[in-house]
């Protein structure tokens, strides 16, 4: 498959659902939020934030990814911004990826996330016991709190 048509399904569903002004402002949003919430890209910007790296050592690291799709993530965080890709003329070519100031930012809201997630842990482990177990307020109760 080409560098290209990666993503077809997933663009042609999203060219339905923007068509209107507004509509193409939220789906830029929920397209951004879907590119940096996954687990590889995470993964990928807590290593580059550190410093730079080469994707041998992203391999490493990432657990689980393969070289597909830390190939993909890579590309796809270069081009929205938050990587700068850097290679080097030696012989074999030397690439390293380093995050850049934008991603060191995201970085600072993943730590919020991850400290909210963890400060709440017990809370939503408790609420969704007492949802599974049938403790929970009837849906018509919950939703109200929703719409705002």
């Amino acid at each position: 498959m080409s560098q290209g048509n990666t993503d077809v399904t997933t663009e042609v569903s999203a060219v339905q659902q923007c068509e209107t002004p507004a509509a193409q402002a939220a789906c830029s949003v929920l397209e951004v939020l879907g590119r940096v919430s996954g687990k590889w890209s995470i993964g990928i910007l807590l290593v580059t934030t550190q410093g730079p790296a080469r994707f041998t050592e992203l391999e490493r690291q990432v657990k689980g990814i393969s070289r597909r799709m830390l190939t993909l993530t890579l590309r796809n965080l270069e081009r929205d911004g938050l990587l700068t890709r850097t290679v080097y003329p030696t012989v074999p070519p030397k690439v390293e990826y380093t995050a850049t100031p934008m991603a060191r930012e995201l970085y600072d809201s993943l730590l919020a996330l991850t400290g909210w997630a963890e400060r709440h842990l017990h809370e939503i482990d408790r609420a969704r016991a007492d949802y599974d177990g049938g403790t929970a307020a009837p849906a018509a109760v919950r939703t109200p709190a929703l719409a705002g």
